[in-house]
């Protein structure tokens, strides 16, 4: 099975999406660049490029990093955004492009969960796209739930990234994520549907 890279906005409920595709390919592989930039960010040299650049402010007397400052830092200030990006993408892609090379001539699916999919130009590495989204309240309402965030506050993370009108411009499937979790895995179980058929028609 081919890469098949799994996108949206901040809060359009990739997550969730991808928890349904656990229950339908149990066997399938993925990859949760939010899991791996997390990790990333634990790494000495990582901690220590991003002191570098940040300054100790966004760590805690004990060396551990406050995400909350930094995501406030990075989301305010473009520049600074993109230094943050420029630490751990180069990282992330590595580690993802080896997972999908190992599982190139696997029967099982392998899918990559990466927000910044189109931003980073990954979009190449996959077979195809599944774009996730949802109206633009309904994103501001989770993501405002989710980390406590003023509304304005969560208007500007959104327009930090892509537009989400662009990415479903750009994809090969969209999931809408307006409703509950038992709509979300009916389109689920729909393109599952889908890719196993045309990958039994290749074969």
């Amino acid at each position: 099975m081919p890469a098949i890279g799994i996108t949206g906005g901040i809060s359009t409920g990739k997550s969730t999406f991808c928890d349904c595709l656990r229950e339908i390919v149990p066997a399938a592989k993925f990859f949760d660049a939010d899991l791996a930039a997390r990790s990333l960010a634990e790494l000495p040299e990582v901690k220590q490029e991003i002191l570098g650049e940040f300054g100790g402010g966004v760590f805690s007397p004990d060396g551990d990093l406050n995400r909350a400052k930094l995501r406030a830092i990075v989301f305010a200030d473009a520049a600074k955004r993109r230094a943050l990006e420029q630490i751990l993408h180069p990282r992330i892609r590595r580690q993802w492009m080896a997972q999908a090379e190992r599982h190139r001539d696997s029967p099982d699916f392998f899918f990559a969960d990466i927000p910044l999919l189109y931003e980073t130009g990954g979009e190449t590495w996959c077979e195809r796209v599944v774009v996730v989204g949802c109206s633009r309240s309904v994103q501001l309402d989770r993501l405002a739930k989710r980390i406590s965030l003023k509304d304005s506050e969560a208007e500007q993370m959104i327009n930090s990234q892509m537009a989400l009108e662009e990415k479903i411009k750009r994809a090969d499937h969209v999931v809408w994520n307006n409703g509950d979790r038992a709509t979300l895995m009916e389109q689920a179980k729909s393109l599952v549907a889908l890719w196993q058929e045309q990958s039994w028609k290749k074969s």
